[in-house]
């Protein structure tokens, strides 16, 4: 195993039910722009899986940058562009759209909440009429948790970081349909997580 190569168990687990999810809710081709791709074996899996997707990958990280590129170089297809530094913060930092799809994986509870708000701006901004912002990862429903595992989790997150913690799902498509984005649909996961569809709508007429 390279040593740059980073593995994510929980990638492994989740990747294909995500997949699975992202097929049923974008065309056979696509463009879509990941945020926080972590070790890159979302990217890898998915791009494979779907050659017509035009997957670009990214994260703030240099070690994940490095990760995502090197498995790009041991087994990347065509459609898995090398990866990019972006920080969702920076504005300034995007790539120019329109994308198909904006992909987050376990991103909105170990980010501060500046985060999700800068997120939805953007893909209001830069995803194309009809296109999918799709979020993985817990969150409460009704102000509470869905199980006692994640009510756990997010004591620990907020230990780790007091910005940090498992979002309302009603707060972020709240924070989403300021941008433009309708709540379409959510799918349980596993390990009491959803897959959360969000859509920019097309223009009336």
């Amino acid at each position: 195993m390279h040593a740059t190569r980073l593995r994510s168990p929980a990638a492994a687990r989740n990747r294909r039910p995500i997949l699975e999810v992202l097929a049923s809710v974008l065309p056979p081709r696509a463009r879509v722009l990941e945020l926080a791709s972590g070790s890159g074996e979302h990217a890898l899996y998915c791009a494979t899986a779907m050659p017509g997707w035009a997957w670009q990958p990214s994260d703030p990280g240099d070690a994940a940058l490095v990760s995502i590129a090197t498995w790009r170089e041991h087994a990347g297809p065509a459609n898995l562009a090398a990866p990019i530094h972006l920080d969702a913060t920076d504005a300034t930092a995007w790539p120019a759209g329109p994308f198909d799809a904006i992909v987050a994986i376990n991103l909105l509870h170990i980010s501060p909440w500046a985060v999700t708000e800068a997120l939805m701006a953007r893909a209001g901004e830069r995803l194309a009429p009809d296109g999918v912002l799709y979020l993985y990862g817990p969150y409460r429903r009704g102000g509470e948790h869905t199980a006692p595992s994640n009510a756990a989790f997010d004591a620990d997150l907020r230990r780790r970081d007091p910005r940090w913690g498992v979002r309302d799902l009603e707060a972020v498509a709240a924070e989403a349909e300021r941008h433009g984005l309708a709540l379409t649909r959510t799918v349980a996961m596993p390990a009491n997580n959803l897959s959360v569809v969000l859509r920019r709508p097309e223009p009336a007429g």
